[in-house]
């Protein structure tokens, strides 16, 4: 990968204190990592002047994925997943210009060739404002789905509540992630037509696209934003919510020390109020 002047120095922030601040020890044991042999000592330059020339140096070479995937590197942002996709964003805006992406996979970072320079112009809300929106009517009801079906939603949505006005934070994460799930499954099989032939619809190593039944979350909320369903930022925040869900699994809990905090389940209750509010507004231009 080979980025432009402009690239390496919103990169050189992001190493030096946007992500987190690093002083010249860490940076120097940072750098290390990617294989250099530096020492901190006296005489040694300014933070910028080294991640400057050290950056340079590693541009066009395989150790600059390797820079990127570590100061991007999920780890670091436990409890603080959103904070690391608007970094990867704001990144975005500028390795496109180097017909780069940044992807982020779960834990797993990665990066897609660009055909051509994409610059994205769609406004982003930052987390407080996501936050700050309040809606009058968060009813399963009104999205059509089966009654059966939307009384034990609509029963979730009451339970969810009642979770976090009790302090209980991992319950909410994860009620609200399967009642997701559940309302774009029963979509999906309301209007497959419009599901399947999404552009993002999953497919399996034949080309076929799969059955409802085998869709990840990721799978449902990429095609609930392609059809129009959700909007940008919902769908931004709503694949935050499917990352704190995986912690159903203990082992996956202990394994990254999540600790479930008021304001981890917040962000996750207003997707999915945000979701059910923008699907009830959209779901009738959904052709039958």
């Amino acid at each position: 990968m080979i980025l432009n002047p402009k690239s390496l120095e919103k990169l050189r922030n992001l190493i030096n204190e946007e992500t987190e601040y690093r002083s010249g020890q860490q940076l120097v044991e940072f750098f290390n990592a990617l294989g250099f042999s530096d020492s901190y000592r006296q005489g040694f330059p300014s933070r910028w002047i080294f991640t400057d020339e050290r950056v340079r140096q590693l541009n066009g070479k395989p150790e600059l994925d390797e820079c990127i995937k570590s100061v991007l590197s999920p780890v670091n942002f436990i409890n603080r997943i959103p904070e690391l996709d608007k970094h990867i964003a704001e990144f975005n805006q500028y390795i496109a210009f180097d017909q780069w992406k940044v992807v982020r996979d779960g834990a797993n970072i990665g990066f897609a060739k660009l055909e051509k320079i994409e610059i994205d112009e769609t406004a982003t809300l930052t987390e407080d404002e996501f936050l700050k929106r309040e809606f009058s009517n968060i009813s399963i009801a009104e999205i059509g789905l089966e009654s059966d079906l939307s009384d034990i939603l609509q029963q979730r949505i009451v339970e969810i509540e009642q979770c976090f006005s009790a302090g209980a934070y991992l319950s909410v994460i994860l009620l609200a992630g399967s009642t997701l799930e559940g309302i774009l499954l029963g979509l999906a099989k309301k209007h497959p037509q419009q599901f399947n032939t999404s552009r993002k619809a999953p497919k399996d190593p034949s080309g076929n696209v799969k059955k409802f039944n085998e869709w990840s979350l990721s799978s449902f909320i990429d095609v609930a934003r392609d059809i129009n369903l959700i909007q940008h930022d919902t769908e931004k925040f709503s694949h935050s919510l499917r990352d704190f869900r995986n912690y159903i699994h203990p082992f996956e809990q202990m394994r990254s020390r999540f600790n479930p905090r008021q304001h981890t389940a917040k962000i996750c209750l207003q997707v999915l109020k945000t979701a059910i509010h923008e699907i009830n507004e959209s779901v009738s231009n959904i052709s039958t």
